[in-house]
């Protein structure tokens, strides 16, 4: 880290590293899993710590009968009865472009607790690194925006810097959908999403679906009478790896980096009712991915016509079709427009100056607020923070705590070069 040529206030952030440790822990000690209570008392603690550091606070109730109203709601899969915005702002003095860090607080569920080392949330630092459920997903890179936002204080911007805090980024995007209801808006944005370090300008999309294979129950010492919902699902299944297979063949190099790109996963597949019985119907639950250069319909279009054509194959399916249903969250894909590479520029010029090193640039597999922020904000937006990705959604997850360092050192480098 080049820490004697930073300015001042970028340097300086080198001795706040035990503070950000310290709100990261209380932060995952919040079990802020999607739709539950811990979602609002997330954002109740943040809208409390921007207050007290003296910025001006945003916390608003989501209008979500509203939004779910709206034809550009993105889906959500966790029900909610009430959920919270919430933006802290450090405003400029006038004229100079702003600037939104924005991040999710919620999580995914931590899973089995004896996969876990230590409790998912009871946070502990070993060997440099904060370990608990959301640390690396995205609660250490959010601590680098506030930081950030904190270490820009007095230095004069004429730009406006925000921290947008929003809920429900994991089943589908309700608060960044809120948050653009709500009218906020800037001249440039940063997700402080897993990167790595890295600057990563494009999402695939996912896509959430739904199966249901029609079977015929029979006592299971007669299955020669019946028609098993599981059985015929496998030939389905098979259609998906293939389609899978054609849709990875050929991707934008901005994708090359991952293996499978576009994955196609059943997560989840319920069958029958009883061990002595042939099962009758069946329900499989999965996520396609949108590649870069395609829309929603057209890969709901593709797996449909995959689906068809293995129905079509057998006679049984022929005569009693898989129904295929699109529920939950719903991601675009999307990418940093060409015309908007400066913000890309600007970031990859910041992180240099902090680390010595340029950052490598991708498109990430998974979906995100990218799509919204972009697509439907009208916001230019990358990604951009600490820890992998690979830790994310994981057991023992964890964020190497100089990452979040050096994520709050190039976001505030950033913010200066961006709205001096």
């Amino acid at each position: 880290m080049l820490s004697d040529a930073l300015p001042e206030p970028v340097a300086a952030l080198a001795g706040q590293t035990d503070a950000m440790a310290e709100l990261l822990a209380e932060l995952v000690r919040i079990p802020s899993v999607g739709g539950s209570p811990g979602e609002e008392d997330v954002q109740g603690f943040l809208a409390g710590w921007l207050r007290d550091e003296g910025f001006d606070v945003d916390h608003w109730a989501l209008p979500l009968d509203r939004l779910r109203a709206s034809p550009d709601f993105p889906g959500m899969e966790a029900e909610r009865a009430r959920a919270w915005g919430l933006v802290g702002r450090l405003p400029g003095s006038g004229g100079g472009r702003s600037l939104m860090l924005a991040g999710h607080v919620d999580v995914v569920p931590p899973g089995d607790p004896s996969a876990w080392r230590s409790p998912p949330f009871e946070p502990v630092v070993r060997d440099g690194r904060l370990y608990g459920r959301g640390a690396c997903d995205m609660k250490g890179g959010l601590v680098a925006q506030l930081f950030a936002l904190r270490a820009l204080r007095g230095t004069g911007l004429r730009g406006d810097v925000l921290v947008a805090c929003v809920v429900g980024e994991e089943d589908g995007g309700v608060g960044a959908f809120g948050l653009l209801e709500r009218g906020w808006r800037a001249d440039a944005c940063v997700i402080a999403e897993p990167t790595g370090l890295d600057v990563v300008p494009a999402n695939a999309g996912a896509l959430t679906f739904r199966l249901h294979v029609t079977g015929r129950s029979a006592h299971a010492a007669r299955r020669d009478t019946g028609v098993s919902a599981l059985e015929k699902f496998v030939p389905v299944f098979a259609a998906l790896r293939a389609l899978e297979a054609r849709r990875n063949a050929d991707v934008d190099p901005l994708m090359r980096r991952w293996p499978l790109p576009y994955a196609i996963e059943v997560g989840a597949v319920r069958a029958g009712d009883w061990s002595s019985s042939v099962p009758g119907d069946l329900v499989a639950e999965g996520r396609i991915g949108v590649a870069l250069h395609e829309g929603p319909a057209d890969a709901r279009r593709a797996l449909e016509a995959a689906v068809a054509d293995a129905c079509a194959a057998d006679p049984w399916l022929a005569a009693h079709p898989v129904r295929v249903e699109w529920w939950g969250g719903q991601y675009a894909a999307a990418r940093l427009p060409a015309e908007d590479n400066a913000l890309l520029d600007a970031l990859t010029r910041a992180h240099t100056s902090v680390t010595g090193r340029a950052p490598a640039t991708w498109g990430a597999p998974f979906g995100s607020d990218l799509r919204l922020l972009t697509a439907l904000g009208g916001i230019p937006t990358v990604q951009y923070g600490p820890g992998d990705i690979d830790h994310a959604h994981a057991p023992n997850e964890s964020v190497p705590l100089t990452e979040v360092l050096t994520a709050a050192q190039t976001l505030t480098t950033l913010a200066l070069t961006h709205s001096p």
